[in-house]
């Protein structure tokens, strides 16, 4: 998929676990991981509001775009 989630990435950033993310911003660490393994399909604006003031970050420290790659063929 080319958009690219990088939780992890401030998860680490900001030294804190998984589970504590879940807990601040209101969802369960299992839906959390489906988000944060780009396995989601859709992201609410207000979970990604929480992401971003529990992390201190803006939502393009989350979220990129990547092109996906061409099959020859």
């Amino acid at each position: 998929m080319p958009i690219v989630v990088d939780i992890d990435v401030m998860l680490a950033r900001r030294k804190m676990a998984v589970g504590d993310l879940a807990a601040r911003i209101g969802i369960t660490p299992a839906n959390l991981a489906v988000l944060k393994n780009g396995r989601a399909k859709a992201v609410r604006f207000t979970t990604l509001d929480a992401l971003c003031e529990a992390l201190d970050c803006q939502p393009g420290d989350l979220l990129r775009w990547e092109p996906a790659e061409e099959t020859g063929g």
